[in-house]
């Protein structure tokens, strides 16, 4: 048991991992810093560099766990968790500030977070489902869709942002079907009943 404990700490304490907790503990200063400028509607140059600067540690710490060969459960759990994280506060910020309008934000949170508890159904059957490439599109047109909302050269743009965000919304909603189809298929393969 003080082994498995181990283990689970020295996989926590990895470059990877500690790169993707440090993206978790610092997106509370992205949010303050959209919410700051509520002015002009969340778009400001620190948000905007701080943004990317959150997006390249998502980057780099995969390329990191690959690197150096540890890829771990904890890593696979809490780098789509970091994405979650950021990305959804700062969607919420979004509408807090008018930027973007709730209806395109509560359908990507529904999926993410409806997916997130598919994967732990799946998970109790054993079974873990590789993300699409096309899934990782997503991440990265999501990450996108933020640094153009809070571009200080786009604060005016508002029809192109709102349209984005719609079309960022329907290659969400496209890849979250395609996982839960995989899923299934996956669950039908081993004989376990689909959502069961």
């Amino acid at each position: 048991m003080i082994g498995a404990m181990t283990s689970r700490v020295s996989a926590l304490s990895s470059p990877a991992n500690l790169l993707t907790i440090g993206r978790i503990a610092a997106s509370p200063f992205l949010f303050w810093m959209i919410l700051e400028a509520e002015d002009t509607r969340g778009t400001s140059w620190a948000a905007f560099v701080f943004g990317w600067i959150l997006g390249a540690t998502d980057f780099y710490d995969g390329k990191l766990a690959r690197r150096s060969g540890n890829v771990s459960r904890s890593g696979a759990f809490l780098d789509p968790l970091a994405d979650k994280i950021v990305v959804l506060g700062a969607m919420v910020c979004l509408v807090m500030v008018d930027r973007y309008w709730w209806v395109p934000v509560a359908i990507i949170a529904a999926r993410e977070w409806g997916i997130t508890i598919w994967r732990t159904v799946w998970a109790g059957h054993g079974l873990a489902i590789p993300a699409r490439q096309s899934a990782k599109y997503k991440t990265f047109l999501q990450g996108f869709a933020l640094a153009l909302a809070v571009c200080p050269w786009l604060e005016d743009a508002q029809g192109f942002i709102s349209g984005f965000l719609w079309f960022v919304t329907v290659v969400t909603v496209v890849t979250g079907v395609q996982y839960l189809l995989d899923g299934r298929a996956a669950m039908s393969e081993t004989g376990h009943a689909a959502g069961a």
